[in-house]
């Protein structure tokens, strides 16, 4: 609450929090910095005492970082109380349970709480994944009862969802939301579905990333490094969920399938095998990953685990690229800047020379940043050699295509490369979504057909996904991954199937957020607010759904559904109408947010 909005202005002076955990601990601290009398409870005298203690524990180490003055922390313990009494919370006009989760458990604090209350005191609970409904149900005033969902650690995190039920009142609801304003936090509004919004798209998420890893189609290094280095997220999903912990993350999962049905929200198996084993993430001190400790982030090695034997590779010199669109562009751009010379290949003269301009262009501008010299940049530019004819091709060792994404189309540039090329050139296919052995096929030479899934704007993205197929030769494998470290990518490999990593993780869980919104659960605003504050992405679903093009969206989402035909991969029908209807985000002016009128 800013030093400016007085107590009275808004609502709930006297706030009780019943579960003194660290999430209950946070929270009860963080209303009492607020200025509120606060009412801590926990189960046994015991407990009061030793969370008292990390509370005092908690501030004074605050005291020390500078966020919280002497005076200030004693002015905020002096409005705490902590008891094992559930009798004090009929002091409180608003009372908060975060109490383990467990249904029958909170069913029956609730019970309990809606005959000690007075009738108008609001309660809320903090599930992650059970019921609200179910919780109200428990008391005579269900319009009362919602869900205030806080996140880890909850004085730092500025996400809270507040969660409606069909029968709590709005004034509940907004009463609560002003709440959580007045503690500096930012509240999205939700409705009662198992995983609220974040993590009802978080945790579907990361079950496929689970689900991936156990079917062997990448590494688990490779998969968290796509995830970061292609989406610019904080952690990839298998760090993520040592961190949340394995066991939490099935309770999430089986909470969600219980109410969706969905298969793609049933835990994957390898979560339920590693629960079971004790293999709970870093709080165990092994998961997806193996740590230093028990709680430790140091990720070591596991005993045993050895390094993989390459091939060798083959020498590459010369590097062709097909095409004359942006990706193709910055293509050439990334191989010139590292020391080769490329011929680029449009389907005419004109359009190869205007493909150089462009390189040039945006070379100029790494230039006027101070990013690059002008010299590199005359060097740069000197190895790029336009041409109209795919017949200048002839002597290059690796040839790109960045043509258009149309299968007909990249099976007749394969077969024309097949004719050209000499023999041992790698040929490489940037499809984002189309089979690489279809490309493959196409040529007398499939074992030298490859995928190098570049993102875009390449000569910015880190990432480069090398998807080989079953036809594949090992040393063509190992060239391309050598070749990314000398261009400075990171290269992750995978094998030839819809979506490769990225895209097969990224579309399910846009898909997912339509969803939201097309059962009016959720506001666009409020579920990218949430997934940037809740999970720290750097844009919200339907921020990267307006800049990727919707059309190309449903594209890709239409793809996965083919090759998978899981029903929960099905594109939502609201996506495939703002298609039909024109509206493709950014670049015509309007997706699901009017980008002309801003």
């Amino acid at each position: 609450m800013t030093e400016s909005t007085p107590l009275s202005a808004v609502p709930f002076a006297t706030v009780a929090v019943v579960g003194l955990g660290t999430m209950g601990a946070g929270i009860a601290e963080l209303a009492a910095r607020s200025g509120r009398q606060v009412i801590g409870i926990e189960a046994t005298p015991a407990e009061a005492h030793a969370a008292r203690t990390r509370i005092e524990e908690a501030t004074a180490h605050s005291v020390a970082r500078g966020r919280l003055t002497k005076a200030e922390r004693q002015e905020l313990l002096s409005r705490l109380q902590v008891t094992h009494e559930l009798t004090a919370a009929a002091e409180a006009e608003l009372v908060i349970e975060e109490v383990p989760e467990n249904l029958e458990l909170k069913r029956e604090i609730f019970a309990e709480l809606d005959k000690i209350c007075p009738p108008e005191t609001v309660l809320a609970t903090g599930t992650t994944a059970l019921s609200v409904t179910r919780i109200a149900a428990a008391t005579t005033r269900p319009e009362r009862v919602l869900g205030l969902h806080f996140f880890n650690p909850a004085p730092v995190m500025q996400l809270v969802e507040v969660v409606r039920t069909v029968l709590t009142g709005p004034q509940a609801a907004e009463d609560a939301a002003a709440f959580a304003r007045s503690l500096g936090k930012s509240p999205v509004a939700a409705g009662d579905r198992a995983g609220f919004i974040v993590n009802g798209l978080l945790f579907a998420y990361l079950n496929q990333a689970a689900a991936m890893f156990e079917s062997r189609y990448a590494s688990r290094e490779d998969i968290d490094a796509a995830m970061r280095f292609g989406c610019g997220l904080p952690m990839g999903p298998l760090a993520l969920l040592d961190l949340i912990g394995i066991d939490t993350a099935k309770t999430v999962l089986e909470a969600m399938y219980a109410q969706s049905h969905d298969r793609l929200h049933a835990p994957a198996p390898i979560l339920g095998q590693f629960a079971a084993a004790g293999l709970l993430g870093r709080k165990s001190g092994r998961g997806f990953y193996s740590y230093a400790a028990p709680g430790s982030s140091q990720v070591v090695a596991e005993e045993g685990a050895s390094a993989k034997v390459r091939v060798a590779g083959r020498e590459i010199r010369s590097v062709g690229v097909c095409g004359s669109g942006t990706m193709a562009n910055g293509i050439a751009e990334v191989f010139a800047k590292a020391g080769y010379t490329v011929t680029q290949v449009a389907r005419s003269q004109e359009k190869a020379d205007r493909s150089k301009a462009a390189i040039q262009k945006s070379l100029d501008r790494m230039v006027s940043k101070g990013r690059l010299s002008a010299e590199d940049r005359d060097a740069t530019l000197a190895r790029v050699t336009p041409s109209g004819a795919y017949e200048d091709l002839h002597s290059v060792d690796l040839v790109l295509e960045a043509v258009a994404e149309d299968l007909a189309v990249k099976r007749e540039l394969f077969a024309t490369l097949d004719k050209i090329c000499k023999p041992g050139a790698v040929l490489a296919t940037t499809t984002s979504s189309l089979p690489v052995i279809q490309c493959a096929t196409a040529t007398g030479r499939p074992q030298d057909v490859i995928g190098m899934h570049f993102f875009n704007p390449a000569p910015a993205m880190k990432l480069v996904e090398v998807v080989s197929t079953v036809l594949t030769a090992e040393d063509v494998t190992a060239t391309v991954l050598d070749l990314c470290a000398t261009v400075r990518k990171h290269p992750v490999e995978c094998g030839d199937r819809a979506g490769f990593i990225v895209n097969a993780l990224l579309f399910p869980y846009l898909n997912d957020a339509v969803r939201m919104i097309e059962e009016h659960y959720a506001s666009v605003d409020d579920v990218d607010t949430a997934m940037k504050l809740g999970c720290g992405y750097p844009m919200g679903p339907f921020e990267l759904l307006d800049v990727v093009g919707l059309d190309v969206s449903l594209t890709i989402e239409k793809v996965l559904h083919a090759e998978f035909r899981e029903p929960g991969l099905a594109p939502a029908p609201l996506l495939e109408h703002l298609v039909t209807a024109g509206c493709l985000g950014r670049k015509t002016g309007r997706g699901f947010r009017d980008h002309a009128r801003r």
